[in-house]
């Protein structure tokens, strides 16, 4: 039963819905804030760039936010109002933000506003002023210690408001509005706020009959003072004493930033993604006129934020948000804006669909992503890939180091690789070739234990009998250190001036490396027999080591000692029989681990601490199911720790903490980083009797590749056998005259992603629905397109087609058509024919031959009983749609009538965004209130009043508009992992919003449950926002809570807790704190 449910987020948001800057963490910082709807991120501008400080969850989807400074404060605080009209004030503390104040400004009745909230502060700081439902303006007063007081609504007599903002320089709170009124004409009024009398007074000035698309107000701070009116056509500067006006190019404004704290310049975001600066002219404080200039294009911005020295933050819904510099002259092409860094923006999701491109058995998400000029295909994968450079047939790997021809070489020069009975040296020729050479001061013939480059060009092999001192210039023999008669060596380590090894019988032996001497400066006696050493420096010195790690056979501990002298610092028993393989010392962001990797493919990780040895924070994860081996390597000048196992991970930091991310190669025995000069930055990775070279992936846990189209793809589909997609996708042609837009059937190669055909939509024609499928008693597999004629003065289509093409060649050939009454919202593969919804109307067509051997879709049979047929989905012969308004019903066809039937349907109205279908019972539902809900058919009913109510399960609020839902996933389904058998389904939304629905066994669900509830306890929501709330399902009807879904991001940070908070959830759970993390750890997998 798919009834309980885990919903978690793979790809956070994207789509940066607003941006303020100013002094958050300290007097002196300054900070660019952005939110990206349901997360709040904190920026540092540094002389490096914008350094990422926070990224936070808030509990709402943020409807305002802004800065602001109390009198006496060194600081900015920060307000936040979230749709759901909660709201908190928020001030910086070191050790983590803490809010100051917060509450809820929602009221009991009321219309809420067509234009969205609005939240504006006053600039003196005397009050905040909302504007959420039609008719009223919401006051929350400030005392004068900067406290919030208790808030109150004012009438206003405008009803149709399109901005309000306030006024600066007055000597009581002034707000300007800008409304429209029943004549459709715009006019701008002002008001103060009379604290006292909790009522407007009439305001200083007002201004009738504005552009018809004046939509903006941008007040002008003091000297200046007034407000600027944004309209499509003109600009319009207005004042108590003063009124100018231009003429621009027709254009929507989206967006402004402020460049001069004086306010005489401002930066304006327009529809179509063009830059222009504002320029107020004045004498002194007398406004002469305005002026605008076209900059250059820039992402479509939906917030602008000028940082600092011509720098611009460009935070965009519809296209990657960019990091800019406005420069003094223009380039080549006339554009004064130089794009400096590109933030990746999934949203809006429209459409995507889940592949195997390469065929390893891992989806794929091929998304269709932003619009406009902006749009784009998205290719996210999950884990990092390894892109092969060079590879050579090698069988029996059993361990590979790079070494360099001098100490001081930039690049490795050779690669040690070694067998079971002998050693190869391999190295890079002039053709760039790996050849085989020699390095004469080696034993060849012998297992190499260990490699590493020494002090003053030298080169250590370690053999089970000596450890050789070779020149790296000369490739001689300078020294030996011989295993005394009788012992042989196991297991050994070294860095550029010190060796650790082991011998049988638990003999440690220590030497430390000269320019041409091996010195042996201490021996120790274990009680147990040694199975791994580590002295990787991390200390100050980065080729001397103070600490060692050293893994035991017998009492299954991990020990760390001092060195030179040897001396036992600390012991920690790793518990059960499993021995550890492999110890590492490494360091994250400046924090110093050891890592320690069991036989059984389990990790655990410490903090060490460097003066006293001592290891905290005992973490576990399992990263497989055979042994581990750990190395560090580089990339991007930052370290990070490959482990090779039957699963290899890559292990690396980010906000201070560790996270796995899977690499996407089946099995590795062993990697080194090998950085030659032919091969920058690589590594050298052995695996099912191969040796390959290749450079790594950034490191992050997904991986995203963009196709920018130049055009907005809406739908997207692949066809396995022709190894292509096809997408609907238009084009907006901006010509002076006209704005018009073509639409286009496109196909793409699946490898490369360019356009190999394309077929063009008749005018007014839009590309709705898209399908690859094949018919009864035809071998072929097909496109069909649905199209709707979309017409100016029709409410809803009234006509449309559906289009059967096929790929030959490499091109799209038009096989069939046929005329539909309404737009083909929806097609389906459905026994061997094409299920179509169109308009209100359930369709199904037959594939029939003709006698002239020409194929046509014939109508089969239909239901009609819908107000609109938006999504359906088919299993069998039952057929679940989505309705623009009325929820979801369920439909079945009969065979031998050949008729559909409906079977039963959810009364509720829901206007719905997505359907899927989780298993024969249970359907899932997206609808425009940001909730998710599940439905059961209930055919026990003893009733067929029951059995006609699709019983509502499980209901949840995930706070983002999805758009699609698709069965697949993301990560690689191993079978012998616990995750490996529960079904999930893919959702993306406008926010770029990548989610995972996991349909857990009953007892799972009841576990998390209990795991929720007692997190809910221990982590509050910035700005004390109630997870709770912010969870239940909320529309126009009625709110409550959320239920058989569980938020698996609430779950998943159990894993970032410190180990006291993990302390006090076992103990209320009554598990182990390594049972509950290896509980949460398996269901990151998931993802």
């Amino acid at each position: 039963m798919s009834v309980w449910n885990y919903v978690v987020t793979a790809h956070k948001p994207t789509n940066v819905t607003h941006s303020c800057v100013g002094n958050f963490t300290g007097p002196q910082e300054l900070n660019l804030i952005i939110a990206k709807c349901t997360r709040i991120e904190i920026h540092l501008l540094t002389p490096q760039g914008l350094q990422p400080m926070l990224d936070v969850p808030i509990y709402g989807r943020i409807a305002t936010l802004e800065l602001f400074r109390p009198h006496g404060e060194a600081q900015d605080f920060l307000f936040i109002a979230t749709e759901r009209y909660k709201f908190c004030v928020l001030q910086w503390d070191a050790e983590n933000s803490e809010d100051q104040a917060m509450g809820d400004v929602s009221d009991r009745i009321g219309r809420p506003t067509d234009n969205g909230q609005i939240g504006i502060i006053d600039p003196d700081c005397r009050l905040i002023g909302l504007h959420l439902y039609d008719g009223l303006f919401k006051v929350i007063p400030f005392d004068n210690k900067g406290q919030l007081k208790e808030a109150f609504n004012i009438r206003l007599e405008e009803l149709q408001v399109l901005d309000i903002k306030f006024l600066y320089g007055c000597s009581k709170p002034t707000i300007v509005v800008l409304y429209q009124d029943n004549k459709d004409a715009r006019h701008v009024k002002t008001y103060e706020v009379a604290l006292k009398d909790k009522d407007f007074v009439e305001g200083p000035w007002t201004q009738n009959n504005l552009d018809n698309g004046a939509d903006l107000l941008i007040p002008v701070p003091p000297p200046l003072c007034g407000v600027l009116i944004i309209g499509e056509e003109t600009i319009v500067y207005c004042s108590a004493s003063a009124f100018k006006a231009i003429p621009i190019r027709p254009s929507i404004t989206k967006a402004y930033g402020r460049v001069d704290a004086d306010g005489s310049r401002y930066l304006l975001g327009d529809h179509a993604g063009l830059l222009h600066l504002l320029v107020i002219t004045h004498e002194k404080e007398k406004v002469t006129g305005l002026k605008i200039e076209l900059l250059g294009e820039t992402s479509i911005a939906s917030t602008i934020s000028y940082l600092d020295n011509a720098f611009v933050y460009i935070g965009s819904s519809y296209g990657d948000s960019q990091l800019i510099k406005i420069h003094l002259q223009p380039d080549v092409k006339g554009s004064y804006v130089e794009v400096l860094e590109r933030y990746v923006n999934l949203g809006p999701i429209v459409d995507f669909c889940v592949v195997d491109l390469e065929r390893q058995g891992q989806g794929q998400v091929v998304t269709c992503s932003g619009a406009y000029k902006d749009g784009s295909l998205r290719i996210v994968r999950n884990g990092i890939g390894i892109n092969e450079q060079a590879s050579v047939e090698l069988q029996g790997i059993k361990g590979m180091w790079s070494l360099r021809s001098s100490t001081d070489d930039p690049h490795d020069t050779f690669l040690v690789v070694s067998f079971i009975s002998e050693t190869r040296i391999l190295a890079m020729n002039l053709e760039d070739e790996l050849e085989e050479t020699e390095i004469e001061g080696f034993c060849s013939q012998v297992q190499t234990l260990f490699c590493h480059d020494a002090v003053y060009d030298q080169l250590i092999q370690v053999t089970s009998s000596s450890v050789r001192l070779v020149s790296s210039t000369s490739r001689e023999l300078r020294n030996e250190w011989k295993a005394p008669s009788g012992f042989s060596v196991n297991v050994a380590t070294a860095n550029a001036t010190q060796v650790l090894l082991a011998t049988g019988g638990g003999h440690l032996v220590y030497l430390e490396i000269g320019d041409g001497t091996l010195t042996e400066v201490k021996h120790a006696q274990l009680e147990y027999d040694i199975s791994c050493l580590d002295i990787n420096p991390i200390g100050e010195n980065p080729n001397y080591s103070q600490l060692a790690a050293v893994g035991m056979w017998t009492d299954i501990s991990v020990r760390i000692f001092s060195l030179p002298e040897l001396n036992l610092i600390t012991k920690e028993y790793l518990g059960g029989e499993i021995i550890p393989r492999s110890v590492l010392l490494c360091s994250f962001e400046g924090i110093p681990y050891l890592l320690c990797a069991l036989g059984d493919g389990h990790l655990l990780n410490f903090l060490l601490n460097m003066s006293t040895g001592e290891l905290t924070d005992r973490k576990k994860v399992s990263l497989g199911t055979q042994p581990i081996t750990l190395r560090t390597f580089s990339s991007k000048n930052t370290t990070h720790v490959f482990a090779a196992s039957d699963r290899p991970t890559v292990i690396y930091s980010s906000n201070k903490k560790l996270l796995y991310s899977n690499v996407n190669l089946k099995e590795v025995s062993h990697m080194c980083p090998f950085n030659s000069a032919a091969f920058p930055d690589s590594l050298a990775i052995a695996k099912e009797g191969d040796l390959t070279i290749g450079t790594i992936d950034d490191i992050q846990k997904l991986h995203i590749r963009s196709i920018p189209l130049g055009e907005h793809p809406r739908r997207i589909c692949h066809q396995e056998q022709s190894r292509t997609f096809a997408i609907c996708s238009l084009k907006y042609n901006q010509s002076s005259t006209e704005e018009s837009e073509t639409h286009f059937i496109r196909l793409l190669d699946d490898q490369t992603f360019e356009f190999i055909s394309t077929y063009p939509l008749d005018t007014f024609e839009y590309g709705c629905s898209i399908l690859s499928c094949s018919f009864s008693d035809d071998s072929n597999v097909y496109y069909c397109v649905g199209t709707a004629y979309v017409l100016p003065e029709e409410n809803e289509p009234t006509k449309g087609r559906i289009l059967v093409f096929i790929v030959e060649d490499g091109k799209l050939q038009l096989i069939a058509e046929k005329e539909t009454k309404g737009a083909v919202y929806s097609l389906n593969a459905f026994n061997g024919k094409l299920l179509a919804a169109i308009n209100q109307k359930i369709q199904l067509y037959k594939w029939m031959l003709r006698d002239d051997g020409t194929r046509e879709l014939q109508s089969e049979s239909g239901h009609h009983g819908h107000i609109l047929a938006l999504y359906v989905q088919t299993r069998g012969d039952f057929i679940v749609v989505g309705d623009l308004m009325k929820s979801i019903s369920l439909l079945i066809y009969k065979h031998e009538e050949g008729a559909i039937e409906e079977r039963a349907r959810d009364y509720n109205a829901n206007w719905m965004s997505a359907v899927e279908i989780l298993d024969d019972d249970i359907y899932l539902g997206a609808e425009n209130n940001f909730n998710l809900f599940t439905v059961r058919k209930n055919s026990e009913g003893a009733t067929d009043e029951e059995r006609g109510r699709l019983e509502v399960v499980g209901e949840y609020h995930v706070g983002e508009f999805v758009n699609r839902f698709r069965h697949g996933s993301l990560v690689m389904r191993l079978p012998d992992s616990d995750v490996g058998q529960i079904p999930t389904v893919i959702f993306g939304t406008v926010n770029g919003v990548i989610g995972v629905i996991a349909s857990l066994p009953h007892d799972q669900y009841v576990f998390l449950e209990k795991l929720q509830a007692n997190l809910r306890k221990i982590i509050k929501g910035v700005g004390g926002l109630s997870h709770e709330q912010w969870r239940s399902f909320n529309n126009e009807k009625k709110t409550v809570d959320a239920k058989n879904f569980l938020d698996g991001d609430l779950i998943e940070t159990f894993l970032d807790l410190n180990r006291t908070r993990m302390d006090d959830i076992s103990k209320a759970m009554g598990v182990s704190v390594e049972e509950l993390c290896k509980r949460v750890e398996e269901l990151t997998r998931l993802h």
